[in-house]
């Protein structure tokens, strides 16, 4: 019926995440609310550990994309679990820092990063910089100069692969805005002139093909093409790049219709095609490295409503108003991001009719989702979407200077507030008369 298996319907019909009755959790902390379910985070992270460990004798490892849920609180259950971190700002990196995350393992991405974000990456301790193109190879470089210090390299590389994903996530082609491609040279030439660089070391490379993808052809097809290009590095400019990064992308179910595979199938057949190819041009295993962030937290999370209006349009459409909105989930309104709703006091009760649901804020387009079966809405009533703990909280803005919502998180029959609700103070302590 639901999304995840941690969502249920308890005596009373009220939706549950976890142990956790959600009208109960609405009540208790008001509304917006994101609630992220840390048993459900932590099972996630373990089925790509122990993927790892058991395909390929614990050889590599997973990294939290953090871009999808950066709090300190996920920083601390992806420490906890054996992860590493993948980080694309200084305030990722700093946020990271200050939850005692342990910063050796971590990738610091972006395709734009500024001097102060190197500077500030090398000052934490950040494991490896993946560098995106020749300009920021050249910063990187003379940061690590002026500290007297050789810093640990990837470079993100365009494998040249369609992941078949909408064309804002996806970023394997050549025409993207992201890394070097291997078509026009650019990757070969940027390796070739980073082996004359004293102040930085070639640990791997990294790719990443594009987000929500259901297939592992893409992956096992991308994984195939930059360990040929490993070899090829071997044979003509002597390199032994020791890390291969495949990067993300694994998708979840949104709605129905989605068919997301487990970590482990991910990650066995990429393992696979890794082994074959190693095989084939006589290379020494790379330490293999994932980053799932979305398919982590993702499932993870729901976000709680209270209904303020219900606007029936004849032979037209109903809507259905929210107290949130683009301001705490702009994917819909971004790229038309699919989700499933549930009235959560009402969740045993038959769908009736397809309602629109729409935000609070001054916009036409303030749409959280269309043509949802929901059963009979009234003022008053509770409304989760489901799957949010992935670039909601993280996407959130401010927008008509709405405060950002709470977050809570929920371990068995634990709750508690890990992001505090946003107050109007919080909103005018940066403006200055």
């Amino acid at each position: 019926m639901f999304n995840s298996d941690n969502l249920t319907v308890n005596e009373q019909g009220r939706l549950c995440i976890g142990s956790h009755d959600t009208v109960e959790l609405a009540k208790e902390f008001g509304t917006p609310l994101y609630v992220l379910d840390e048993d459900k985070v932590r099972q996630n992270c373990r089925g790509y550990k122990n993927a790892i460990d058991e395909y390929y004798g614990g050889k590599g490892l997973a990294l939290y994309a953090s871009k999808a849920l950066c709090t300190m609180y996920t920083a601390r259950v992806a420490a906890e679990e054996g992860l590493g971190a993948d980080v694309v700002s200084g305030g990722e990196i700093y946020t990271l820092k200050k939850a005692g995350f342990p910063m050796e393992k971590v990738f610091f991405h972006g395709n734009n990063k500024t001097d102060d974000e190197i500077e500030l990456a090398m000052d934490c301790g950040v494991g490896h910089i993946v560098v995106d193109n020749i300009y920021e190879l050249d910063r990187v470089n003379q940061a690590a100069a002026k500290r007297n210090a050789v810093q640990p390299i990837l470079f993100r590389i365009k494998p040249g692969i369609d992941a078949h994903t909408h064309d804002f996530v996806r970023t394997g082609q050549i025409d993207s805005k992201f890394g070097v491609a291997l078509e026009n040279g650019e990757a070969y030439e940027i390796h070739k002139y980073a082996s004359t660089l004293k102040n930085v070391s070639v640990d791997g490379v990294h790719c990443h093909i594009g987000s929500q993808i259901f297939d592992v052809t893409p992956f096992c097809e991308a994984a195939k093409v930059m360990m040929n290009f490993v070899a090829d590095l071997r044979d003509t400019l002597g390199l032994d790049p020791k890390i291969l990064n495949l990067g993300g992308g694994f998708g979840i179910k949104y709605v129905e219709g989605d068919d997301p595979l487990a970590p482990v199938d991910y990650v066995k057949a990429a393992i696979e095609t890794v082994k074959e190819v190693a095989e084939q041009r006589k290379m020494t295993l790379p330490f293999l490295v994932f980053e799932p962030g979305r398919s982590i937290v993702a499932e993870a999370g729901i976000t709680l409503y209270t209904v303020g209006c219900v606007k029936d349009i004849v032979n037209v459409r109903t809507y259905v108003s929210v107290d949130g909105g683009m301001s705490d989930n702009p994917r819909y309104i971004m790229y038309g991001s699919k989700y499933s709703a549930v009235l959560a006091n009402k969740a045993n009760e038959e769908n009736v009719k397809k309602v629109t649901i729409a935000g609070k804020c001054c916009e036409s387009g303030d749409i959280i989702q269309e043509n949802v079966p929901l059963p009979e809405v009234n003022v008053g009533d509770t409304l989760a979407v489901l799957a949010t703990g992935a670039y909601n909280y993280s996407m959130a803005s401010n927008y008509n200077r709405i405060p950002r919502p709470a977050m809570v998180a929920v371990k068995g029959s634990e709750k508690k507030v890990i992001v505090r609700r946003e107050t109007y103070e919080d909103i005018i302590k940066n403006d200055i008369i």
